[in-house]
């Protein structure tokens, strides 16, 4: 049973009276039986909560920042109308609005309720409960109970890089020679023969097309499709560091500052990544990786493996662990059979690099092309610009000495052979594509 504000309105009105009455016991009774009996004439007429049964439809699954359009019918299988306050539960991040409605169900009938959601992170969402108050003719009293309609949405990585697709794809064209500005790639695919210039390597003439011709003739050549890119999501604790932001600022840019995990970061640029591989007929795999493997999908060339991989993405969270690198080459060994591009999301700090990735690098290094993807916090060249007093100058040193151990680590990567990216969050996911073209074009993958 629920009671309502008229309900203590009345009993208050009620209190009042005995306060003014002459005979307050004989009116107190009077008051109290009154009021009770009005409170239990309105819960015998509420129609019953127990008859209601609920169902939902809608999307099962949306990117970060769409809303997720829901209806919740409400069937009134009893023989009274139901005037009821419906509250759908929902977390704070599903971000549902709006959550209670008003609604009268008259009976053999059914409502629909609409509402959105609004999901605020990235994983599934489910409701917790409905509760239902039934309430009667006087508004005075009612029934209340609870109702569950399971429903699960899947919120989808935002995938904010997709701006950058266009550019990726136009880039992707010069190198594979289908637009008029073509790239000068060096694949190990015969293309054509065509004159030869000043500045042409001259290992690349056919002799045999220069007899023919009678002029000097090169062998071009164009990047090689169907390769295979392995993106390596570190979900270790480094991850969970909340770096700029994915949302575009008033300019179209994504603004510094703010916070973002790391990880989100990595699955926007993996995202783009796997875009551009697939479009240039590469296959593509993920594995997300701390102290085991979180998610392995094999190498593919489908066409809905993107889908595939944001469902993936969708539930990664990072764990409060340290990475084992070992057993992450090991992974990425029994998954990838053919050489490949590694392509490890990772973090540029010495715990991670000096302690633990260098040395599982040469049974990787060995059999594939390793590229280290890294996020720099744009706040570091904030701090090392800071002048003026005494705490902005230590804090521009404390900068100053990170971004050296960067740079130090970032020499000591190339010079075991692997390609490393370093950007800030706003041009991190377009880096590590157009790392991705260059060594396509170079004929590296």
């Amino acid at each position: 049973m629920a009671i309502t504000g008229r309900a203590v309105a009345c009993a208050f009105f009620g209190a009042v009276l005995v306060a003014l009455t002459p005979s307050p016991g004989w009116t107190l009774l009077a008051v109290n039986l009154v009021v009770l009996g009005l409170v239990l004439l309105d819960v015998a007429l509420a129609g019953s909560v127990r008859s209601l049964e609920f169902a939902r439809s809608g999307p099962r699954g949306a990117r970060l920042g769409q809303p997720v359009p829901l209806v919740l019918t409400v069937s009134n299988n009893g023989t009274r109308t139901v005037r009821a306050r419906v509250r759908d539960g929902w977390p704070p991040s599903a971000g549902a609005r709006p959550g209670v409605f008003e609604v009268a169900v008259p009976a053999g009938e059914r409502r629909f309720l609409e509402s959105t959601l609004h999901p605020t992170r990235r994983g599934d969402r489910e409701p917790y409960r409905i509760t239902v108050r039934s309430l009667g003719p006087l508004g005075l009293a009612g029934r209340q109970g609870r109702h569950y309609a399971s429903w699960r949405v899947r919120v989808l990585p935002p995938f904010h890089s997709r701006r950058h697709l266009p550019a990726a794809l136009a880039r992707l064209h010069e190198v594979e020679g289908q637009v008029a500005i073509r790239g000068g790639g060096a694949g190990s695919e015969f293309d054509s023969l065509r004159d030869y210039v000043i500045g042409d390597d001259v290992r690349s003439i056919d002799w045999r097309g220069t007899a023919r011709r009678g002029a000097v003739v090169v062998r071009t050549f164009r990047p090689e499709r169907d390769r295979r890119v392995i993106c390596v999501l570190d979900t270790a604790r480094t991850s969970a560091g909340r770096v700029g932001t994915l949302a575009p600022g008033p300019d179209g840019r994504p603004a510094a500052g703010g916070g973002v995990p790391r990880l989100d970061h990595a699955l926007d640029a993996a995202l783009l990544l796997s875009a551009v591989a697939l479009r240039a007929g590469d296959r593509v795999g993920l594995v997300a990786h701390d102290s085991e493997a979180r998610l392995v999908l094999p190498d593919s060339a489908e066409a809905n493996l993107l889908g595939r991989m944001s469902e993936a993405m969708a539930t990664l969270e990072p764990a409060l662990v340290e990475t084992d690198h070992d057993s992450l080459v090991s992974t990425v060994l029994r998954t990838a059979r053919r050489r490949s591009l590694v392509v490890i999301f990772t973090e540029l700090v010495p715990a991670v690099v000096e302690e633990s990735l260098l040395p599982a690098l040469p049974a990787l290094t060995s059999r594939h092309t390793v590229l280290v993807a890294a996020l720099r916090d744009p706040r570091l060249a904030e701090l090392a610009a800071g002048r003026g007093d005494v705490r902005r100058i230590y804090a521009a040193a404390a900068a100053e000495q990170t971004l050296l151990r960067r740079r130090k680590l970032t020499e000591e990567l190339r010079g075991r052979g692997v390609e490393v990216v370093d950007a800030d969050p706003d041009v991190y996911a377009p880096a590590i594509t157009d790392a991705y073209l260059t060594l396509k074009s170079l004929g590296r993958l």
